[in-house]
C-alpha cells in the first residue's frame, strides 16, 4: 500500500508564506511523480504542478508559477509545496498526490494515491 499525508497548512494572512509537506510512504517503488493539487468551495480540482521521481524535473502551472514552488528530499521522502506571496483566492484544500505509469499529468484523474488533505486559509 502507498500512503500518502499532507501537513503544513494553517491560517496565514495576505503576503505570507508557507511551506506544506507531503509523506510518501509504502509500496512506492513504481511511483513515477508526485503533485500537488487543491480545491476551493465549489471549485474543480485544480492541478499546481509536479515532479518526477526518475531526473526529478518539476513542473509548475501557470496559475501560480513564480509564486509556488515543488522540491523533493529523497532522504526524508518529502515533498515540498513552496508557496511565497499568499493571496485570499489560494486558500483551499491542498492535496498531495502520486501516480504510476506516466509522469506527464496533471488530470487528477490519473493520479492514483490521495492524501486526505491540508487546509490553507489566507485572511486579507
Amino acid at each position: 500500500q502507498v500512503q500518502v499525508v499532507e501537513s503544513g497548512g494553517k491560517l496565514v494572512q495576505t503576503g505570507d508564506s508557507l511551506r506544506l509537506s507531503c509523506i510518501i510512504t509504502g509500496s512506492t517503488s513504481g511511483i513515477t511523480a508526485t503533485g500537488w493539487f487543491r480545491q476551493a468551495p465549489g471549485k474543480e480540482r485544480e492541478f499546481l504542478g509536479r515532479i518526477t521521481w526518475s531526473r526529478e524535473n518539476t513542473y509548475i502551472a501557470d496559475a501560480v508559477k513564480g509564486r509556488f514552488n515543488i522540491y523533493r528530499d529523497t532522504a526524508k521522502n518529502t515533498m515540498y509545496l513552496q508557496m511565497d506571496d499568499l493571496k485570499p483566492e489560494d486558500t483551499a484544500v491542498y492535496y498531495c498526490a502520486a501516480k504510476r505509469g506516466s509522469s506527464a499529468s496533471g488530470n487528477p484523474n490519473k493520479y492514483h494515491y490521495w492524501g486526505q488533505g491540508t487546509q490553507v486559509t489566507v485572511s486579507s
